[in-house]
């Protein structure tokens, strides 16, 4: 059975994107070029930048109709994580709600993707 196991974003700058995650994850990156850049998370998934800018990039896509998602403890832990990222000057584009499955906001990271707070369904 295949299973995902790396996470690839497109970005404009990747040094860019590197601190931001960096700073938003608490980690360094495994492996830092020019124009990709890779985190190796604790789950032994690999979340990675690409640069647009690339040589050898080629997409025809464009958009983020996707999310990246961070699973979390609790309601609180949501509100928490909301008041700290708007405190760092991360933008929030979709505010502190409550969805089916509970509480969640969506923040954008220096290229537009979408980053969802959460906690698991249930």
């Amino acid at each position: 059975m295949l299973s995902p196991n790396l996470i690839l974003l497109y970005v404009e700058d990747p040094t860019r994107s590197a601190r931001f995650y960096a700073d938003l994850i608490g980690r360094e990156p495994a492996a830092a070029f020019p124009s990709y850049v890779a985190f190796e998370l604790e789950n032994g998934l690999t979340f990675s930048l690409w640069s647009t800018q690339a040589k050898d990039f080629v997409s025809s896509g464009t958009g983020h109709r996707a999310e990246i998602a961070f699973m979390v403890a609790d309601d609180a832990e949501v509100e928490r994580l909301h008041g700290e990222w708007r405190n760092r000057g991360i933008s929030i584009e979709q505010e502190l709600m409550t969805a089916v499955f509970g509480r969640t906001f969506v923040a954008l990271d220096p290229d537009g993707h979408r980053l969802r707070v959460c906690r698991p369904d249930g």
